[in-house]
């Protein structure tokens, strides 16, 4: 049952989206233990081919397709909580993840198997892909402007086409999205205005941007008929940075999510209202751990990936 009293344990637990994904993810942790080769198993068989194979061999062109990167970190994601449950290490007060890593956060705290979220976020990158003919959309990173500043940028850029902000990940790192050509004249307006960086993104689509709409509605009644469940602990959700946890608004959350920007700053300085000094990342790579250190350098920050790094983390629960 959705339960949002006082936090005990100052921690919460974050799960990363796309970006994170490389061959070789989660090999080690499904040899090395049977709860995390029991996830694997379940998604496989709910996908109707080994995307276990594709996290551990590649190849890394296929990996890279949206509908293959989505379960396939999701998969990894939930593969390493598994283990962190079996090992009886899961105590945090509050979750959250970051676009995508939002489902293995639900995952994490009941609201879907991971096998249920692994076909939605499959179907989710298909609908995303085919929402835009692939060259004619595109991101861009954004490094040093502040929200507002980024926003006048794709104002000026867009030129009645569509191009907005998409990810707010850090101080100063801003990801925008829209069409091809506002997203080019973006670049150079933003280095007309003096900041540092701005570079496009190797992306198969233009996320979280109006472009995404089609996506988001044919998403729409596939969330409607998932066996969603009230989750047994907070969520922080992307489009409100605000804590959630009945089904209705976790639904809710994850149709929204589609088009609308991440807001991974707000919904960190969230959790540390909330009372939260420990980050625990879950999942391949380390995105969000260098994201939330940017955001808050005063936090402690622990990163949980593969074999080394659980038994490492296992040694700090003692």
């Amino acid at each position: 049952m959705y339960d949002s009293g006082p936090m005990e344990h100052n921690t919460a637990f974050i799960f990363p989206g796309q970006g994170s994904q490389y061959a070789g993810m989660g090999k080690d942790v499904a040899e090395a233990f049977p709860a995390a080769r029991r996830v694997f198993d379940d998604i496989d068989e709910a996908l109707g081919f080994p995307i276990s194979r594709l996290c551990f061999e590649g190849p890394e062109d296929q990996l890279k397709l949206t509908e293959n990167t989505q379960p396939a970190i999701l998969a990894v994601s939930s593969a390493i909580h598994a283990v962190l449950e079996d090992l009886g290490a899961t105590r945090r007060d509050v979750v959250a993840g970051h676009s995508l890593g939002e489902y293995s956060a639900i995952v994490s705290v009941g609201g879907l198997t991971a096998a249920e979220a692994a076909q939605i976020v499959r179907m989710r990158g298909r609908f995303m892909q085919e929402a835009v003919p692939v060259g004619t959309g595109g991101m861009a990173a954004l490094i040093g402007p502040t929200v507002e500043e980024a926003r006048a940028i794709c104002e000026e850029a867009a030129e009645g086409e569509i191009l907005s902000v998409a990810n707010i990940n850090a101080p100063g790192q801003i990801v925008i999205a829209g069409t091809k050509n506002a997203i080019d004249r973006a670049i150079t307006v933003a280095k007309a205005h003096g900041v540092r960086r701005a570079l496009p993104l190797p992306v198969s689509a233009p996320f979280h941007c109006q472009l995404m709409k089609p996506a988001e509605e044919r998403l729409r009644p596939l969330l409607e008929n998932a066996h969603v469940k009230d989750l047994w602990m907070s969520l922080v959700s992307n489009v409100d940075a605000s804590p959630i946890g009945t089904a209705t608004a976790v639904r809710n959350a994850l149709v929204r999510q589609v088009e609308s920007p991440v807001r991974w700053v707000e919904s960190v300085q969230k959790m540390v209202l909330m009372g939260v000094r420990r980050f625990v990342e879950i999942g391949p790579g380390n995105v969000l751990t260098g994201l939330v250190k940017r955001i808050d350098p005063a936090v402690e920050l622990i990163n949980v990936s593969d074999v080394p790094s659980i038994e490492k983390f296992m040694e700090s629960m003692r």
